[in-house]
């Protein structure tokens, strides 16, 4: 069966997140974790004890497989692929490595015009390993299961890039900004063509939704995101649109933007623990579904909290539709933290629902 005919025949059936994404009744809470797949799971150490990270990310076996691990173990309402925000960046042929400790590590930053320049593009057959696991993906996922694909958002994928690696302050992100606009906007537009191409191969082999991770633009002031980066992801959105899936927008300490962030053309808003999601739907408006937004360190206080903020969540979702939210899908205001127990998740699970 094709990608397209699978994708098809799944979308026949009525996807929890979906509905609560798009303004439907969903039979139950949605609910699913960022970092998902992998991360606190013993099966997904046991593959990465012989395979590295990049290695998996590029290897439609291994990607499906972690993948799947979660909706095994805890009956989640939708996969994640698992992949890395700067998995389409190697692809395209950039200089980089994801290193055990520190994360994504940058060969040459990319910090002036000629840099930009030289940056190469990404030809779609280069993610073809991705498009063949979501294939394999959609032959094993539940009928109810919905597959989210993802690309990491321009800003993101910039800061890494000028940086070189991880950063506490992006100082030099800020200088190339502030002191060379014309190159920072060629280099928005350049990365905006990559993600938009990323997410273009991801939609076509068959994926029920796709979130934009803008992880570190909570670094940004209100005005600064407005004018150097919410142009850059709205074009990623209009790329994207003729793909009727719901698109969602999250970064972490994005509270004074998500205002912004949802102008920028998402069908869902991530909201990290910081906001209460009743006072999100009021900064964004009203049509939107917000997503989250438990503190993933709450996991570690024991079933007796984890219960007590599980139901206070809920119920302050439950607040946002009556706010004027579409929906509300249960999530993590960040991502799991590698030391979370797994049996902790699996019964959150089963409360949410249960709610």
């Amino acid at each position: 069966m094709s990608e397209m005919m699978r994708s098809r025949a799944r979308r026949a059936h009525p996807f929890p997140l979906v509905a609560a994404a798009t303004g439907g009744r969903p039979e139950r809470r949605p609910v699913w974790f960022m970092r998902q797949a992998g991360r606190s799971l013993p099966e997904y150490r046991a593959i990465r004890a012989d395979h590295g990270m990049l290695e998996s990310c590029f290897d439609p076996e291994l990607v499906c497989e972690i993948t799947m691990q979660p909706v095994r173990r805890h009956d989640v309402d939708a996969a994640i692929l698992f992949s890395d925000i700067v998995v389409p960046l190697k692809a395209a042929g950039i200089d980089l490595d994801i290193v055990a400790g520190t994360g994504p590590v940058i060969a040459d930053p990319v910090r002036t015009a000629g840099d930009v320049a030289n940056l190469p593009r990404l030809d779609d057959h280069s993610v073809g390993a991705i498009a063949n696991a979501i294939g394999l993906l959609l032959d094993e996922l539940p009928d109810r299961t919905a597959l989210i694909g993802f690309a990491g958002a321009p800003f993101t994928l910039a800061s890494y890039l000028i940086e070189g690696g991880p950063s506490r302050h992006y100082e030099r992100t800020k200088a190339l900004m502030y002191g060379d606009p014309d190159t920072w906007h060629a280099l928005m537009g350049r990365l905006a063509d990559i993600t938009i191409t990323f997410l273009r191969v991801q939609l076509e082999a068959g994926v029920d939704a796709v979130q934009l991770f803008d992880s570190w633009a909570g670094m940004l002031s209100l005005a600064d995101y407005q004018t150097f980066v919410a142009p850059h992801s709205a074009r990623v959105f209009a790329e994207i649109a003729d793909h009727d899936v719901p698109r969602i927008h999250f970064g972490v300490g994005t509270g004074e933007l998500l205002g912004a962030m949802a102008d920028a053309g998402a069908d869902v808003i991530g909201v990290d623990w910081r906001v209460p999601l009743h006072e999100a739907v009021r900064r964004v408006g009203p049509g939107k579904a917000v997503q989250g937004n438990l503190d993933p360190t709450l996991l570690f206080a024991g079933p007796e909290v984890v219960e007590r903020e599980v139901r206070r969540v809920v119920a302050d979702g439950d607040r946002a539709v009556r706010a004027g939210a579409t929906g509300h899908i249960m999530n993590l205001g960040h991502g799991v933290l590698p030391g979370t127990d797994p049996e902790v998740l699996t019964r959150a699970v089963e409360l949410i629902h249960s709610l």
